[in-house]
């Protein structure tokens, strides 16, 4: 069993959590507190597998007391919150703290969708179960001061889920600003995903923007897929561009790294380099065997600096990873795999 604290100031918001969670076998709702204060208490009484956190509440917020409890005692949590643009920006620290994961705040009217909130809700938390909680950083990577191309252009395509948005800055924070471009699919809704590019602009050498569709692709510049709009690689003339479109979600994903690999495989082929990072599930894992199959190399993040082995793993069952590689070295990696002289 899965045992789960529920933390939220909100009565009607612990009740409907309980509710979903306590109707999964494998999960179990040993408790629930109204504040970070008493959820203190009841983490020493009942030491849960899982927390989900409320941000806004009273007298502790939700961040200051996840600060706490991954610097005394680490565990898996994952956030409730408002899926806006002031709950972007305070999840995206929460993620960068050391939470597993997030949900959106369920409403008193949740009824018809209840099942998918449910569904959602349940998968998350069983992931979070099994995920490694990361320690926090105490002083940053060090940066790669320059790369020198060897001649022939190159495309990087990233992909990410579960533990991703902490994964993607913390490979692009160290890359040089005349790296070559990358395109990412990160899971996220759609009022995160310009938050997450501003996020990862102010630490990166990169110019990171959200993606637009024909939008061209220029090295050292780093092109986040909009939440909710898949993103794909096309041509036009000479030149890679942006494909953003509204479609059917693909392995449940809107963005789905499976349709931005796919089509670099396309229009890019043996001049793309594919990387998959932490996530659940096995969305990309096709996509980057498409790479593979094309003549792309292809890295993975390795099982024991991803918070979620999913994808990596299933991409490594497929054959589809030429490379498995640690997320601090994933910077280093790719940049060799683009043959330029980068440092070691």
């Amino acid at each position: 069993m899965i045992r789960v604290l529920i933390v939220d100031d909100s009565a009607l918001v612990r009740t409907i959590l309980t509710r979903v969670l306590d109707s999964d076998p494998e999960i179990e709702v040993i408790g629930t507190a109204p504040d970070p204060f008493v959820a203190r208490d009841k983490i020493k009484q009942l030491n849960p597998d899982v927390i989900t956190l409320d941000i806004e509440m009273p007298r502790m917020d939700g961040i200051t007391f996840l600060q706490n409890l991954m610097r005394l005692r680490p565990m898996p949590v994952v956030m409730v919150s408002t899926l806006t643009q002031h709950g972007a920006d305070a999840t995206l620290k929460a993620l960068a703290l050391g939470a597993v994961d997030y949900v959106g705040k369920p409403q008193a009217d949740i009824g018809e969708k209840l099942g998918e909130y449910a569904e959602e809700l349940i998968t998350k938390v069983k992931s979070a179960a099994s995920s490694r909680p990361r320690t926090l950083r105490t002083q940053a990577a060090p940066k790669i001061e320059r790369f020198a191309a060897s001649g022939s252009r190159r495309l990087v395509v990233m992909g990410a889920s579960t533990g991703g948005t902490q994964a993607v800055r913390e490979v692009l924070e160290v890359l040089p600003a005349s790296a070559p471009p990358i395109v990412i699919a990160q899971h996220i809704p759609a009022s995160f995903s310009k938050p997450f590019a501003e996020r990862l602009d102010r630490y990166s050498a990169m110019t990171v923007c959200e993606a637009e569709n024909g939008m061209r692709i220029q090295p050292g510049h780093a092109y986040i897929a909009p939440g909710d709009r898949h993103l794909g690689v096309g041509k036009s003339g000479l030149e890679w561009v942006c494909q953003v479109h509204d479609g059917k979600r693909v392995n449940r994903h809107r963005p789905s790294v499976d349709v931005l690999f796919l089509t670099a495989a396309r229009s890019v082929g043996k001049s793309a380099i594919g990387v998959l990072l932490t996530g659940m599930g096995d969305d990309g894992a096709r996509g980057l065997k498409a790479l593979h199959d094309a003549g792309a190399e292809t890295l993975v993040q390795d099982e024991a600096t991803s918070v979620v082995w999913g994808m990596p793993g299933a991409a490594v069952r497929l054959g589809a990873s030429d490379h498995i590689v640690a997320l601090g070295d994933m910077a280093q990696a790719l940049l060799t795999a683009a043959g330029g002289d980068a440092p070691a």
